[in-house]
């Protein structure tokens, strides 16, 4: 992964989709058949694109400082 997008200060939750696409979201969102989707509340915003990523799924993080790890 080699995510450098900068994070918008109310993001919460970053994710990635089956496609490679990154989102922030403002409140954790909902699992759909290939990513992530906005619960309702909240913002969200997209943020780069990547290379399609298998394991999508494990790419959802909740972000503390700003900043995220790698999946």
């Amino acid at each position: 992964m080699a995510y450098h997008a900068p994070i918008p200060s109310w993001a919460r939750w970053i994710a990635q989709d089956e496609d490679g696409t990154w989102w922030a979201y403002e409140h954790e969102p909902n699992q759909n058949d290939t990513g992530w989707y906005e619960n309702e509340v909240g913002r969200y915003h997209r943020l780069q694109q990547e290379s399609p990523n298998s394991n999508w799924k494990q790419c959802l993080h909740k972000l503390t400082t700003g900043k995220m790890s790698g999946c």
